[in-house]
């Protein structure tokens, strides 16, 4: 067997290859410790990341229909500016129309609570006096008081202890948050005002580490990638703004409370994909339920009936189009994200499942044109 240098070449990185993959599995608890400190150090810059990704939608807009000459040094200062005011202005917004509402819900609960347990209270007394045998039985249950005591002193003992660590806790986590948000926040602004400069760098560094038709493929991949989150974040906030305004009509029109928080609410939750508005419902049949179990019924009627037409028409021709994913594969990419990352994985499955959806599509077409040609070839002759 003769040995030429390309030979040997291919041999040495076989051998390297087993020797790193066999380093690894035995090494895998630490390698993954490894990825968590470097994800850890690395978490401010992602969400620096994530700002700018999700400003640059807004901020892509307003530069466009900026009355500014397209070479001024002014015009992607002013977009961005403008950008943050209007994320601000909407923050600001929902603020100031939800917490004079949110206060006037709390000090009707506040009155509310106490009549709902009182009802609860004499409905059972009514309930004992009209069974008898049932208050002859509770009485013959016994209950050891004395352990029960020992256990809720326990209790009582190590959360006291318990209290004050996880409040240290609390502020070392809140510091760290508010600290990574800054750095990421700066961080974000450096890439949007120099993202053609980064572009162009990136184009630089794969063009010296890939071949031509590599580079061409990890462009294409990266395009269709920005265009695809792009479209998934304005089609979610859409679809948002169309359920949490759905339900506020629909409570108005049947007279029942809480309707513009009830709305507000939904509209937020339901930037969670598919399952985000039951929480809304959750909140919203408890408040409904103080008032009247009556009108906590209607609403769960009126949230179902909503939740029907979302599921089936808007959600998967406002999102579900506007990331070019049918209807069942939009289902599945948020059961998966779900299970594997929660409400984090809901949020990104759909739009990566898009991607891989695409990038397959077009791999499938491009076989099956091959075959086609060679089948008409072999005809020919």
């Amino acid at each position: 067997m003769n040995l030429n240098r390309d030979t040997i070449r291919k041999l040495q990185g076989l051998v390297v290859f087993t020797v790193v993959v066999a380093v690894i599995g035995s090494n895998y608890e630490k390698l993954f410790e490894l990825i968590g400190v470097l994800f850890n150090m690395a978490g401010p810059f992602l969400l620096g990341g994530a700002i700018a990704f999700v400003l640059n939608v807004p901020m892509r807009n307003i530069e466009r229909i900026l009355p500014l000459k397209k070479d001024s040094r002014f015009r992607r200062p002013a977009a961005l500016i403008l950008s943050i005011l209007s994320v601000i202005a909407i923050l600001l917004m929902v603020t100031v129309v939800v917490v004079p509402e949110l206060f006037r819900t709390l000090a009707i609960l506040q009155e509310s609570i106490p009549v709902f347990f009182s009802e609860i209270q004499t409905e059972l007394e009514h309930l004992f006096a009209d069974n008898p045998n049932l208050v002859a039985w509770i009485e013959t249950v016994e209950f050891d008081w004395k352990q029960i005591a020992q256990e809720v002193m326990g209790f009582l003992s190590d959360g006291a202890s318990s209290v004050l660590s996880t409040t240290f806790s609390a502020a070392a986590s809140i510091f760290s948050g508010v600290t990574s948000f800054f750095i990421g926040g700066v961080f974000a602004i450096y890439i949007l005002l120099q993202k053609e400069t980064l572009g162009r760098q990136c184009r630089k560094v794969l063009a010296a580490f890939l071949s031509e038709n590599a580079k061409n493929q990890v462009i294409r991949v990266a395009a269709l990638t920005e265009k695809t989150f792009s479209n998934f974040l304005t089609g979610q906030c859409l679809e948002a703004v169309i359920l949490g305004s759905m339900f506020f009509i629909a409570l108005l029109l049947l007279r029942l409370p809480y309707a513009l928080l009830i709305g507000v609410l939904i509209a937020f939750t339901a930037l969670i994909p598919i399952f985000g508005a039951f929480i809304g419902c959750a909140v919203g049949t408890f408040l409904m339920l103080m008032v009247s179990p009556l009108q906590a019924l209607i609403f769960v009627a009126v949230f179902l009936i909503l939740q029907q037409i979302e599921g089936n028409l808007i959600y998967p021709h406002v999102v579900g189009g506007s990331v070019g994913l049918p209807s069942i594969w939009v289902l599945v990419a948020v059961s998966l994200g779900g299970s594997a990352m929660g409400v984090k994985g809901m949020l990104l499955f759909i739009p990566l499942c898009s991607v891989l959806y695409a990038l397959f599509r077009d791999l499938v077409n491009d076989r099956l044109k091959k075959k086609q040609g060679t089948a008409d070839q072999e005809k020919s002759h």
